[in-house]
Protein backbone atom coordinates (compact mmCIF):
# COMPACT_ATOMS: atom_id res chain seq x y z
CA UNK A 1 0.00 0.00 0.00
CA UNK A 2 1.25 3.47 -0.88
CA UNK A 3 -0.05 6.95 -0.18
CA UNK A 4 1.06 9.58 -2.68
CA UNK A 5 0.59 13.20 -1.65
CA UNK A 6 0.79 16.19 -3.97
CA UNK A 7 -0.18 19.84 -4.22
CA UNK A 8 2.18 21.60 -1.84
CA UNK A 9 4.11 24.69 -2.75
CA UNK A 10 4.86 28.31 -2.03
CA UNK A 11 2.00 30.78 -1.70
CA UNK A 12 1.52 34.27 -0.33
CA UNK A 13 -0.49 34.90 2.79
CA UNK A 14 -4.19 34.94 1.95
CA UNK A 15 -3.73 32.53 -0.90
CA UNK A 16 -5.00 29.00 -1.44
CA UNK A 17 -3.62 25.54 -2.08
CA UNK A 18 -5.23 22.16 -2.57
CA UNK A 19 -3.51 19.02 -1.38
CA UNK A 20 -4.34 15.57 -2.69
CA UNK A 21 -3.43 12.14 -1.40
CA UNK A 22 -4.20 8.92 -3.23
CA UNK A 23 -3.95 5.47 -1.68
CA UNK A 24 -3.04 2.56 -3.93
CA UNK A 25 -2.33 -1.12 -3.57
CA UNK A 26 -4.22 -4.13 -2.35
CA UNK A 27 -6.85 -2.32 -0.28
CA UNK A 28 -9.95 -3.97 1.15
CA UNK A 29 -11.39 -0.85 2.77
CA UNK A 30 -10.38 2.53 4.13
CA UNK A 31 -11.73 3.95 7.35
CA UNK A 32 -10.44 7.38 8.36
CA UNK A 33 -8.32 9.53 6.06
CA UNK A 34 -6.78 12.82 6.95
CA UNK A 35 -3.92 15.22 7.26
CA UNK A 36 -1.32 16.08 9.87
CA UNK A 37 1.37 18.74 9.68
CA UNK A 38 4.72 19.35 11.27
CA UNK A 39 6.41 22.73 11.41
CA UNK A 40 10.15 23.07 12.13
CA UNK A 41 10.87 22.49 15.80
CA UNK A 42 7.28 21.49 16.57
CA UNK A 43 5.42 18.27 17.09
CA UNK A 44 3.25 16.77 14.38
CA UNK A 45 -0.34 17.92 14.83
CA UNK A 46 -3.70 16.91 13.44
CA UNK A 47 -5.07 19.24 10.78
CA UNK A 48 -8.23 17.46 9.66
CA UNK A 49 -9.67 14.00 9.41
CA UNK A 50 -12.63 12.42 7.66
CA UNK A 51 -14.32 9.15 8.56
CA UNK A 52 -15.55 6.74 5.92
CA UNK A 53 -19.04 8.02 6.63
CA UNK A 54 -18.02 11.61 6.01
CA UNK A 55 -17.75 12.88 9.56
CA UNK A 56 -15.01 15.50 9.76
CA UNK A 57 -12.85 16.89 12.53
CA UNK A 58 -10.66 19.99 12.25
CA UNK A 59 -7.98 21.59 14.35
CA UNK A 60 -9.26 24.83 15.86
CA UNK A 61 -6.52 26.74 14.05
CA UNK A 62 -7.86 25.80 10.60
CA UNK A 63 -11.61 25.78 11.15
CA UNK A 64 -13.39 27.95 8.60
CA UNK A 65 -10.32 28.08 6.35
CA UNK A 66 -9.56 24.45 5.46
CA UNK A 67 -11.93 21.85 4.06
CA UNK A 68 -11.26 18.13 3.94
CA UNK A 69 -13.05 15.94 1.43
CA UNK A 70 -12.60 12.50 -0.02
CA UNK A 71 -13.45 10.50 -3.10
CA UNK A 72 -13.97 6.97 -1.84
CA UNK A 73 -14.13 5.54 -5.35
CA UNK A 74 -10.61 6.87 -5.98
CA UNK A 75 -9.26 6.22 -2.46
CA UNK A 76 -8.26 9.87 -2.40
CA UNK A 77 -8.45 12.56 0.25
CA UNK A 78 -8.18 16.29 -0.43
CA UNK A 79 -7.41 19.31 1.70
CA UNK A 80 -8.56 22.67 0.36
CA UNK A 81 -6.64 25.38 2.18
CA UNK A 82 -7.88 28.95 1.90
CA UNK A 83 -6.83 32.18 3.60
CA UNK A 84 -3.43 30.71 4.29
CA UNK A 85 -1.29 32.24 7.00
CA UNK A 86 2.48 32.10 7.54
CA UNK A 87 1.84 29.92 10.60
CA UNK A 88 0.38 27.27 8.28
CA UNK A 89 3.89 26.69 6.93
CA UNK A 90 4.77 23.04 7.55
CA UNK A 91 5.24 19.66 5.96
CA UNK A 92 1.80 18.15 5.50
CA UNK A 93 1.39 14.39 5.83
CA UNK A 94 -1.64 12.42 4.76
CA UNK A 95 -2.68 9.21 6.42
CA UNK A 96 -5.25 6.51 5.91
CA UNK A 97 -6.54 3.77 8.20
CA UNK A 98 -6.60 0.81 5.83
CA UNK A 99 -7.82 -2.78 6.06
CA UNK A 100 -6.04 -5.17 3.74
CA UNK A 101 -8.67 -7.87 4.18
CA UNK A 102 -11.85 -8.52 6.12
CA UNK A 103 -9.98 -10.46 8.82
CA UNK A 104 -7.06 -8.04 9.25
CA UNK A 105 -7.27 -5.10 11.64
CA UNK A 106 -7.05 -1.59 10.27
CA UNK A 107 -3.56 -0.07 10.16
CA UNK A 108 -2.43 3.52 9.62
CA UNK A 109 -0.41 4.24 6.49
CA UNK A 110 1.37 7.55 5.83
CA UNK A 111 2.25 9.56 2.78
CA UNK A 112 5.70 11.01 2.16
CA UNK A 113 4.85 14.59 3.14
CA UNK A 114 4.46 17.68 1.02
CA UNK A 115 5.89 21.09 1.89
CA UNK A 116 3.56 24.06 2.24
CA UNK A 117 5.23 27.44 2.63
CA UNK A 118 3.22 30.61 3.18
CA UNK A 119 5.09 33.88 2.81
CA UNK A 120 4.03 37.06 4.57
Amino acid sequence: VQLQASGGGLVQAGGSLRLSCAASGSIFSINAMGWYRQAPGKQRELVATSSSGGRTVYADSVKGRFTISRDNAKNTVYLQMNSLKPEDTAVYYCYAAIKLSVVVASKDYWGQGTQVTVSS
